[in-house]
């Protein structure tokens, strides 16, 4: 250990395990929360999670570790970590400690925040329950999000998981006056750079901000970006009263982190090696992002199930902060049904009669009642063919069909890659396009003609019907697949 004096705001390292380093201090010690720096520049960044005894505390290392050895001064700066904040952060991309890392200057004259901040009271938050309109026909029909509140987002690779974050972001910005803020928690450095340049050419990048902890940072700096990025959040929606869409990839990966955490401290495992404290932590994340009189923060979080097992630690967990669940099937998105949510699987606790009103419930009701006697039927079909079936199941099938064609969307995030222009569709022609198709009015109508269109008036003349055994059918057309390097596969 060094003999040279230290300042009163001074320590010295006495023990590094991987991203645990302890410090002794001879004055007073760092509170908890508190950023220590030390290394070459200050470059290593330290958060105290504990102290030890009178003398010595633990932290959590942000960043790598390398250089670091016991005698070296560490410097007790005082405050928490921080994230910059104000209208000077728009169209930017930063990492956990607020730099910009687009290619771009720093941004000037920003506020500093901690990123450890309260949940808003009680007192101020709206007891009302109000619907956030996307614009897109099948979620607001069958899964309407809760403004200020929280949904997740199923959805593997390649079924259109980006594309769909994409274009609500897009209505939100451009139809809202909202601001959007994504939080790229664990992210590959790919998806960040493809999400960014993305976000760029669709020109929706005006009302952003991103922010991003890579997956090869140490866990201390993945479990303190959401925190990071919400603060931002905070202060759109308190500062500038604005609706903030807050978009989370992926928050298991925050868990996950947390866990890595709890581990490295040394700290009693729950079930499965989870950390014991992970409700809590969970909790002071998801209970942030509320509707309040100044505005809302409505979250969309991407939700990765450990083994598609839900009775997972995690996703339970997860599960009780969400009103709306959102699963992406790869079956629809190979069948071109773009977006490819799982009508059936999907489910909001907004779609209520109470919320949403008695003909919202009533369509949505009917509609899921259409598809699942469809899925049972699907098996009838497939093997006896269309024909062995009854005429009012005959029906069914038709009825379904073109309602799944008519819930499918051309979005503004693809135009350039399909050639289809985008489509924003009001609930109200939403929920009058699915009636007209519950009461039969376009079963002589091709499927085809519903097949990404806007509202129902959009859909083309039925042609002439053809002749079959002495009846008339209606022509039925398959959907057209997605174009090869279609962005809505993306």
């Amino acid at each position: 250990m060094s003999d040279e004096p230290v300042a009163p705001h001074c320590g010295v390292v006495v023990s590094i395990r991987g991203s645990v380093v302890d410090a002794q201090f001879s004055g007073q010690l760092p509170s908890v929360f508190s950023i220590l720096r030390c290394g070459t520049k200050e470059a290593i960044v330290i958060e105290v999670m504990e102290q030890i005894d009178q003398d010595r505390v633990r932290g959590i290392a942000l960043t790598a570790t390398q250089g670091l050895a016991r005698g070296m001064t560490v410097r007790d700066t005082g405050m928490p970590l921080q994230a910059p904040v104000g209208k000077k952060i728009i169209s930017r991309m930063f990492d956990v400690f607020g730099h910009a890392i687009d290619r771009q200057p720093e941004p000037a004259n920003t506020e500093w925040r901690s990123v450890h901040r309260a949940p808003p009271p009680l007192s101020d938050r709206l007891t009302k329950s109000e619907v956030f309109q996307t614009g897109i026909k099948a979620i607001d029909v069958l899964v309407p999000l809760e403004r200020g509140g929280k949904a997740g987002l199923f959805g593997g690779a390649g079924v259109g998981k980006t594309v769909l974050l994409t274009e609500m972001i897009h209505n939100m910005i451009g139809h809202q006056k909202g601001m959007s803020i994504f939080c790229g928690i664990g992210e590959r450095c790919r998806e960040g750079e493809e999400l960014y340049s993305g976000m760029k050419d669709a020109g929706v990048l005006k009302d952003m901000v991103m922010v991003y902890g890579q997956m090869n940072e140490p866990p201390g700096a993945r479990f303190r970006v959401g925190h990071a990025a919400l603060t931002m959040a905070e202060y759109f929606r308190d500062d500038e009263h604005r609706d903030v869409l807050f978009l989370v990839d992926n928050i298991f990966r925050f868990l996950q982190a947390g866990m890595e955490v709890s581990g490295l401290l040394g700290q009693m495992p729950s079930r499965l090696g989870y950390q014991s404290t992970m409700g809590t932590e969970l909790s002071g994340l998801e209970e942030r992002i509320a509707n309040t009189h100044a505005g809302a923060i409505t979250s969309i979080q991407a939700v990765y199930v450990p083994a598609d097992d839900l009775t997972d630690p995690a996703a339970e967990h997860v599960f009780g902060h969400l009103s709306a669940s959102l699963v992406l099937s790869r079956k629809r998105a190979s069948e071109g049904l773009y977006p490819a949510i799982d009508l059936l699987q999907s489910n909001s606790a907004m779609a209520t009669s109470a919320i949403v009103g008695e003909r919202h419930y009533r369509v949505a009701q009917q509609i899921r009642k259409t598809l699942a006697e469809y899925e049972a039927l699907k098996d009838i079909v497939a093997m006896l063919g269309l024909d062995q079936l009854s005429p009012a199941d005959r029906l069914t099938v038709g009825r379904a069909r073109r309602l799944e064609r008519f819930l499918t969307q051309p979005f503004f995030a693809t135009e350039q890659f399909s050639g289809l222009k985008g489509k924003q569709v009001s609930l109200e022609d939403a929920l009058d396009g699915c009636e007209r198709i519950l009461r039969d009015e376009f079963k002589d109508v091709p499927e085809s003609a519903l097949y990404m269109i806007g509202a129902i008036s959009e859909a083309k003349q039925a042609p002439p019907q053809k002749k079959q055994d002495g009846k008339a059918t209606p022509t039925s057309m398959p959907p057209p697949a997605a174009p090869a390097g279609s962005a809505h596969a993306a």
